[in-house]
């Protein structure tokens, strides 16, 4: 993942002390990793409950470990719940609660602007409250608003975006084209068993709740194939059913899971603190025959050596499930925890499944990234095909910035001249002319590059674009191709993005400068589009058009 850029630190005067740490700590607020334990702690404790509601104090800033009564107002990024202290404002943030809750809460840590809590006890449920569905809800960071009502996890994303477009955007809400521009988010059809990829964790210590913390593990008990239980990288949440992967899938994981820890097979888990053992992750990804429709899965085993006799009787037994095609075998030889593998080696069946989106076939390897919901990717697609407005007639050029494995670039490249497409990660581009290949699309080009390296001869391997594509990752685009795309003046930009935070950030730059630097904006902002592409997660996608003024 590319380094946030230093301009991510500019400091503005914010109203929210929240949304001012994401201008003054880029890499706290788009960190991936959470520090803090997210599922409830029943510690007892003994120092004096403070209700903020109560409290006299205009300057009010909670020490660490300090015990609160709270009420938390809203979600903010990362889907931790906005608490403030009454009188002074002050922000905490509670990675566990949810709108409307009034809980009993520790200071974790003390952050300058804002601080964080532990949730110690709920005293009364949120609003819109539901029964989660899963019964690893209350322990796994995955689903961390299960038990919010669809809808209104609907209203706190859109929410969520709304403000991060106003006060690190500057937007104003007060313009009367800004009702227009932000649009309501599109949500998710389907809820639940919309991932078509889950990568499961092996590990030698199981993750226990608190209640059970007594039990004592013995030999192979204390082994877990499952999720990383939140806030731990060495600890499991042994799981057995996953209510985001396909059925499928969840027929293997089942059968993965009754075999082995079975003794004579001799399979034992990656243990991260002293790397030994063999098991390091269970990868499941789900794709469609093209001929049938049915779905075909590919079982992918990262283990820390090549010793396929060990993984024989695990191959026999999944292979029997009629839906598996391929079962393929990365090996991974660094201390590391990553799932992709120097050497990739087939034990089942074919190296690769296929897949169909917006009308074309993409073939998937164990290694590839393709959209992993594929139902909601139709309808993302879709909207970045409506923002770029091609006329049809085959005339205009189309830039794909972090093209990844093509699919957004070639299925625009239909109705353009050419598509020019850049990518850092060497398979992925290799991914891309492969997919261009098999869909019969000869006007698409695919370059291996660092886009937040570039230099003064880029833009020189290509015309002028029409259009512009940027879909980056979380950290967003660095000052270097901004600049660059405000240099171009593209008619049109579609910025696509999956982290709202740096998307604000990054509009605020292309439509007024940065005057620190006497970089002035060019771009007018004519819709951001949030789209749930992840039910039950922190995680919103956006989909902003932006024209040359």
């Amino acid at each position: 993942m590319a380094t946030i850029p230093s301009h991510a630190s500019r400091h503005l005067f914010i109203t929210r002390p929240w949304l001012r740490q994401i201008r003054c700590n880029s890499s706290l607020a788009f960190s991936s990793q959470d520090p803090l334990q997210t599922h409830s702690d029943d510690d007892d404790f003994t120092a004096d409950t403070k209700k903020t509601n109560n409290n006299n104090s205009k300057s009010f800033f909670p020490k660490k470990n300090q015990v609160l009564e709270l009420e938390c107002e809203s979600l903010a990024f990362k889907g931790k719940g906005v608490c403030k202290a009454a009188d002074s404002g002050f922000v905490l943030l509670c990675g566990n609660a949810l709108p409307g809750e009034r809980f009993i809460g520790r200071v974790s840590r003390k952050k300058g602007t804002y601080a964080e809590v532990t949730k110690l006890k709920t005293i009364s449920p949120h609003w819109d409250f539901v029964d989660a569905p899963c019964e690893y809800a209350s322990y796994c960071g995955g689903c961390k608003t299960q038990n919010l009502s669809y809808q209104a996890q609907l209203r706190a994303k859109e929410q969520q975006v709304r403000e991060l477009v106003i006060h690190v955007g500057k937007f104003s809400d007060k313009n009367p084209d800004f009702s227009s521009v932000m649009k309501s988010i599109v949500p998710c059809d389907i809820q639940f068993h919309y991932r078509n990829k889950m990568e499961f964790s092996f590990g030698s210590q199981k993750w226990l709740p608190k209640e059970l913390l007594h039990e004592k593990l013995e030999g192979n008990e204390s082994y877990a194939l499952g999720l990383h239980a939140s806030g731990y990288f060495d600890k499991i949440l042994n799981v057995d059913k996953c209510l985001l992967q396909s059925e499928p899938a969840n027929k293997i994981l089942a059968t993965v899971q009754d075999h082995w820890k079975d003794p004579e097979l001799g399979l034992s888990p990656y243990n991260v603190h002293s790397h030994a053992g063999f098991l390091k992750h269970l990868v499941l990804r789900t794709g469609r025959d093209m001929k049938t429709g049915l779905p075909e899965l590919m079982v992918n085993f990262v283990t820390s050596s090549y010793k396929p006799e060990l993984l024989k009787p695990l191959v026999e037994k999944i292979s029997a499930i009629p839906e598996v095609v391929s079962i393929m075998n990365n090996v991974n030889t660094s201390i590391g925890n990553t799932s992709v593998g120097e050497e990739e080696y087939t034990l089942y069946g074919k190296s690769t499944i296929t897949e169909s989106l917006r009308g074309l076939t993409f073939q998937i390897s164990a290694n590839s990234f393709f959209q992993t919901n594929t139902h909601q990717a139709e309808v993302l697609y879709k909207l970045i095909e409506d923002c770029a407005g091609l006329s049809g007639d085959g005339s205009e050029i189309v830039l794909d910035l972090f093209c990844g494995t093509g699919t957004i670039g070639l299925t625009l490249a239909k109705k353009a001249k050419h598509v020019y497409g850049y990518e850092v990660v060497a398979q992925a581009v290799a991914d891309a002319h492969r997919n261009a290949k098999l869909n019969g699309i000869s006007n698409a080009t695919f370059i291996q590059g660092d886009l937040n390296k570039i230099g003064e001869n880029f833009g020189k391997d290509f015309p002028k674009p029409d259009i512009v594509i940027s879909d980056p990752n979380r950290p967003g685009m660095h000052m270097k191709l901004i600049k660059f795309l405000l240099k171009l003046k593209a008619p049109r930009i579609v910025y696509v993005s999956c982290n709202p935070a740096t998307c604000a950030r990054d509009l605020d730059y292309l439509c007024h400068g940065v005057v620190e630097q006497n970089i002035k904006g060019c771009y007018k902002l004519k819709s951001i589009q949030p789209v749930d592409m992840f039910p039950h997660t922190p995680h919103i996608e956006c989909v902003c058009l932006l024209e040359l003024s």
